[in-house]
């Protein structure tokens, strides 16, 4: 059912009662669906990421819908789901056994020596792994639908589900991680499913997910240094370090566009922890580095990966908070401009 768009001004202001980007979609009569995910329970520094999704739809409702690369991409129709209270709210109780864990963790406790904190562990565990299996049910029945279907975090944990139920749909594909830490421990600080384990997790629970790209990475530990060193055909990894070299050595940012491009299969999901940016762009992320991309430089390897040709497939946003500067931060700012590119890219390789 396509939506009469008639009475619809793109170049008036966002209204509130309209839906992400102050468009006038019904889930009904959007080709693509966005699920927020306002979770955070894992984060290992600042809180905050929770509320990401809630933010950038506020947000979004002052952003342009002209956009030169992909025009009138919208017109196919987004929609963002309502966020689920009972999701936020297990969120909230499992963080604060998740912050009792690193606490004594901090301090050089052992949590398996603790019975209560034990049980809390397990709490946690448990509770990241109905998370992920909400989340691939919720975009499984999506998908089915043959919606298109981005995800809105929350903290990196919560794409899983997603990829998973799109590795039910594509036998092969590649990921594409923008990102300021590499994530691939195995369950860090103890959580199974914890943030900075999501593409560990990929890779031991996705076989379909056949190569991960990783661009920006600039914080890392030994451990995550041998995994990519004990995959190299499955895992290549830009390190900002080595971008940047390759930058002061006179190498263009569109020649390693093209290396990261060509690393990549013809399908490609998209990661984006908002971190794998400038700081100075998310300075109320859960863990900001030194370093990074401005957003121009991301939205450049987007329109090179979408003029080689190949198909994205889907994509999550993750890690954007605004701390306590809940009004006036710029970390939804960005986090909405992004979101829209993300979407207007995924809608542009609906038919390749």
């Amino acid at each position: 059912m396509s939506a009469d768009l008639s009475q619809f001004d793109p170049n008036s202001v966002g209204l509130k009662t309209n839906n992400i980007f102050g468009l006038p979609f019904s889930i009904d009569q959007s080709a693509l669906v966005l699920l927020p995910v306002p979770w955070e329970v894992t984060v290992s520094y600042r809180n905050g990421t929770a509320r990401g999704p809630e933010n950038i739809f506020k947000e979004s409702l002052q952003i342009d819908l002209y956009d030169a690369d992909v025009p009138d991409a919208w017109k196919n129709g987004y929609f963002m789901l309502a966020e689920d209270k009972n999701i936020r709210k297990k969120s909230n109780y499992l963080r604060q056994c998740a912050e009792l864990i690193i606490s004594c963790l901090s301090e050089g406790g052992d949590i398996l020596c603790n019975q209560q904190l034990a049980g809390k562990l397990k709490e946690v565990n448990d509770g990241t792994t109905m998370m992920r299996d909400w989340v691939y049910e919720m975009t499984s029945n999506l998908l089915k639908q043959g919606k298109l279907v981005g995800l809105v975090g929350g903290d990196h944990s919560t794409p899983l589900g997603l990829i998973k139920a799109l590795a039910d749909h594509y036998e092969s594909f590649g990921i594409l991680q923008i990102d300021a830490h590499a994530d691939l421990r195995n369950a860090y600080e103890g959580f199974t499913y914890s943030h900075a384990s999501i593409m560990y997790n990929v890779l031991q629970e996705v076989p379909q997910m056949k190569k991960l790209v990783q661009v920006g990475i600039r914080d890392y530990c030994d451990e995550e240094l041998a995994v990519i060193h004990d995959h190299p055909t499955r895992i290549s990894t830009f390190f900002d370090a080595q971008i940047k070299e390759r930058q002061y050595e006179g190498e263009t940012w569109k020649v390693i566009c093209e290396d990261i491009v060509n690393a990549l299969p013809d399908m490609v999901y998209i990661s984006f922890d908002i971190d794998g940016l400038d700081p100075k762009l998310c300075p109320d992320t859960g863990t900001p580095v030194p370093g990074g991309f401005e957003m121009e430089q991301i939205f450049y390897l987007f329109k090179t990966l979408h003029k080689s040709g190949k198909k994205i497939i889907g994509f999550d946003l993750n890690e954007v908070s605004c701390g306590e500067h809940t009004t006036d931060g710029i970390d939804a700012i960005i986090g909405a401009r992004v979101l829209y590119k993300m979407c207007n890219y995924l809608m542009a390789s609906k038919d390749r």
